[in-house]
């Protein structure tokens, strides 16, 4: 399989097979030529100590508006290279599990402080959210308590159901074996109207 090793971004042939050299970390398997077009060194080093045939094709030079002069140029290459490289130990730091704040770099900066602002808003929507876990944990055990004293009467209390018990039974009126306080008492008072 033959590859060709180009950052174009028009002008393919869709009977060859590209990579962009930008992403190159190791040869690629199956591989019997290598076209690289542009200056890449690493890939044509890679392929050529892999015992692979490359071939260099020079690339199209481009030309960069605004520029007065080769020394300008270098300047704005230079300040987008370190642009770049502050941006990606930020990403590095970031997949890591760790935020820096960058030495240099306008971009960087400004998306360290949003980064920055992100990871605070994260922890205070954290921190809400435990507190309300606490809260609604602290309200069902309310809840169940409340349902214990509501359904578990007190000492006096199931005396008092039991006589009223034993009044109906004695009277032969019928209740719920469950029935609570206030509706035997009911019952019990509709046998003094009789």
């Amino acid at each position: 399989m033959e590859l060709t090793y180009s950052n174009q971004l028009s002008g393919f042939d869709p009977e060859k097979r590209y990579r962009n050299p930008e992403h190159f970390d190791k040869p690629e398997a199956g591989v019997t030529s290598v076209l690289v077009i542009g200056h890449w060194p690493s890939v044509v080093d890679a392929y050529e100590a892999a015992g692979i045939e490359v071939s260099v094709k020079e690339a199209k030079r481009v030309q960069i508006v605004g520029a007065a002069n080769q020394v300008e140029l270098e300047k704005i290459i230079a300040a987008l290279r370190a642009e770049h490289g502050s941006i990606q130990i930020l990403v590095d730091g970031l997949e890591a599990g760790e935020i820096h704040r960058p030495e240099s770099g306008e971009l960087a900066l400004r998306l360290f402080e949003v980064l920055g602002t992100i990871h605070a808003s994260v922890g205070e929507l954290t921190a809400e959210r435990d507190g309300l876990l606490l809260t609604v944990d602290e309200l069902r055990d309310e809840v169940e308590a409340l349902k214990k004293a509501a359904i578990t009467p007190t000492a006096g209390e199931a005396d008092e159901i039991v006589a009223l018990k034993a009044k109906l039974d004695e009277a032969k009126v019928p209740y719920r074996a469950n029935a609570s306080k206030e509706s035997l008492e009911k019952l019990v008072a509709e046998l003094t109207k009789e």
